[in-house]
């Protein structure tokens, strides 16, 4: 390697050229800080690199040989053991050395989100000793680190307050989004259930079952479709008619506004659940209300299509109610005068909605939209309580006619135990998700407007 491109790398690492004091921190924390005469700030950091090695020895001393005979990576330090089981998800199955692999991911995990940690206070380390001696040399004056502190609590406040929560989420949140995504690259189902039975690495060979494989492919294209129309249909037919309840109900020829509003809103005011649970029993084709007063033997839920059928219904006398409220709140909001130009225009009632209600509307309300299209995609509760996925049908692995691709991973997990497939599924939903609702927001005139 030149030293040009050695150069090149330092720079990105501290941004100039490398001092003593930015060495002495390279290998060991605070030494540099040390030389700058800034104690203080010395000891934290010292005592930061210390807390690891000190973590990593004593765990060592602690567990190894304490069961005689017992594996030698089991008397490994807190993160080398932890790296050695993630790579290798266990190695012993029974007796009195059984490992458990999604344990030893999960630690695994955890590892690395605090390696790299070190490594981020580490380069933070080198640069603060080098850009600080760079300072002295150039201006003679050494900061204390009682002043560094100070300043630094002055002017990154909202960080330093924020810094416990961002620490406790990485940890509660985003390491079992890591395992959830990881699994999805092992063997873990039915045939492999731990901790009776280790788990393996497989690559990517989860995905191309999806792909290859015909149980599985057919499976995937028919709830996926039917995944997208149902999102897109439960949207737009709730959204269409808040609309239009809310322009009819706004009406001046409509009296007893608030009368109506509050009927309408009864819907959305009836937990869920409840309501769901209800409609199952309403719809049911041997004993249902609603066929017997009809005096007709309608398979409300139990045929394919009709059930589909009845879904968009239930959902949209649960959903208007809001998109209503909403709609209402934003016409009351309107500036009266564009109604009054175009009147005196010439405008009739259905140009002035098309040409002024609509488009200021549907900007405000977009990406609202969005938001509702991901939360239709992933309606899991009117589902599972109003359906149940079915009716069964025998093309599809651990599907039914209803089942959308979030009940489906639920099938897939609770009840047959293929937690590879069901990460699988999670990572192609997050894919669809994330990539249409970026490209509709981004496309937005409120994302616009932003910039």
């Amino acid at each position: 390697m030149s030293n040009k491109k050695k150069k090149k790398w330092w720079q990105k690492l501290i941004g100039e050229k490398m001092t003593n004091s930015g060495w002495l921190s390279f290998f060991i924390f605070g030494l540099g800080q040390l030389k700058n005469k800034q104690k203080g700030k010395a000891l934290i950091l010292f005592a930061f690199q210390f807390a690891y090695v000190f973590i990593e020895v004593i765990t060592s001393k602690l567990v190894k040989g304490v069961i005689p005979n017992q594996p030698e990576y089991w008397g490994y330090g807190f993160f080398r053991k932890g790296i050695h089981g993630f790579i290798t998800l266990g190695e012993t199955t029974g007796g009195r050395f059984r490992d458990n692999s999604p344990v030893m991911m999960i630690e695994g995990i955890m590892v690395f989100v605090l390696i790299l940690i070190y490594i981020v206070i580490w380069k933070m380390n080198i640069k603060d000793a080098n850009d600080t001696n760079l300072s002295i040399q150039r201006t003679g004056i050494v900061q204390s680190s009682k002043a560094f502190f100070a300043e630094r609590f002055e002017t990154g406040f909202a960080y330093i307050v924020s810094t416990p929560a961002l620490l406790l989420l990485l940890f509660v949140s985003i390491v079992p989004i890591l395992f959830a995504f990881l699994i999805a690259f092992t063997n873990y189902d039915a045939y492999h259930n731990p901790p009776s039975d280790l788990i393996d690495w497989v690559g990517f060979a989860n995905f191309f079952k999806v792909i290859k494989l015909a149980g599985w492919r057919t499976t995937f294209a028919g709830v996926a479709s039917w995944t997208v129309i149902w999102a897109i249909l439960s949207t737009m037919t709730t959204f269409f008619g808040g609309l239009l309840l809310a322009v009819v109900i706004n009406s001046k020829r409509v009296v007893l506004k608030k009368m109506w509003r509050t009927i309408m809103i009864l819907p959305w005011a009836i937990p869920g659940m409840i309501s769901l649970l209800v409609f199952r029993n309403f719809f049911n084709q041997t004993y249902g209300p609603l066929n017997a007063m009809l005096g007709m033997d309608i398979p409300w839920l139990n045929d394919p299509i009709m059930v589909k059928v009845t879904l968009v219904i239930i959902n949209f006398w649960l959903g208007v109610p809001y998109f209503m409220m909403l709609m209402t709140g934003i016409l009351t909001s309107f500036d009266k005068t564009l109604y009054e130009a175009a009147t005196v225009d010439g405008a009739n009632s259905r140009q002035t909605f098309w040409s002024i209600t609509f488009p200021i509307l549907s900007a405000q309300v977009f990406p609202l939209l969005i938001m509702s299209f991901a939360g239709n995609f992933n309606n899991f509760g009117i589902v599972f309580f109003l359906t149940g996925g079915g009716p069964r049908n025998l093309a599809y692995e651990y599907a039914g006619h209803s089942d959308i691709l979030i009940t489906w991973i639920y099938n897939m997990t609770k009840d047959f135990k293929m937690y590879n497939m069901a990460s699988v599924m999670s990572i192609i939903i997050f894919l669809i998700i994330g990539g249409i609702s970026t490209w509709n927001f981004l496309r937005s005139d409120a994302f616009k407007e932003d910039n």
